[in-house]
């Protein structure tokens, strides 16, 4: 697994889900549960992850997407 992107923004953590989800990408979010565990407060930033063999096609959608 590579990390794809890092971000406290729970809109955008979804979309993202939902972008990659649509190109049959499958993601991981990590450090969810420590960011409710220190009290919601989105201090702690959440991880997107990837299959290493999607990471460049993930990587270049998001960024396309962005432009």
């Amino acid at each position: 697994m590579k990390e794809l992107v890092r971000t406290n923004d729970a809109v955008f953590l979804s979309w993202v889900r939902a972008y990659l989800a649509d190109a049959g990408i499958e993601i991981m979010i990590l450090d969810g549960y420590t960011s409710v565990i220190e009290g919601s407060i989105g201090a702690i930033p959440r991880r997107v992850m990837v299959a290493n063999r999607d990471h460049a096609r993930a990587d270049e959608l998001l960024k396309d997407a962005m432009a």
